[in-house]
């Protein structure tokens, strides 16, 4: 099968999707939703570990005007899951707690920490994946 740059292939299948596979610049920027439906923010990008190729973390950004004072609330991916009928993704954290969830401003870098990670996990209470 032949695959066009454009995002077309020959038998009508695009390259940057799949019933079961999705690029990682398409991802960037869909909608996240809350249970009810509402939109919280978007996906800003994935953060994903170099060793084992697995995504670990969607990154969301919300808030803010013109990108001035926006937030990014990094999500562990296990958070998230698709829905086609909204066309984006689904958390079910209640809103109190996402906007009390570790956060950091465009200039920061918290993933220089190790243990941020560690800290994003026990936050969701999830298992801190080891590799």
């Amino acid at each position: 099968m032949q695959h066009s740059r454009s995002g077309g292939a020959a038998g009508g299948v695009a390259t940057t999707e799949t019933d079961n596979l999705i690029a990682s610049d398409k991802v960037e920027g869909t909608p996240v939703y809350d249970t009810g439906g509402e939109r919280l923010g978007s996906v800003y990008n994935l953060m994903i570990e170099k060793r084992s190729g697995k995504v670990r973390y969607a990154v969301m950004s919300f808030g803010g005007f013109l990108g001035i004072g926006e937030r990014y609330h990094p999500l562990p991916w296990e958070k998230l899951t698709y829905d086609p009928a909204l066309g984006g993704y689904v958390v079910d954290i209640p809103h109190e707690r996402l906007q009390a969830a570790p956060s950091f401003a465009r200039d920061e870098t918290p993933w220089r920490d190790p243990l941020y990670g560690e800290s994003l996990h026990g936050y969701y209470g999830l298992p801190f994946p080891r590799i």
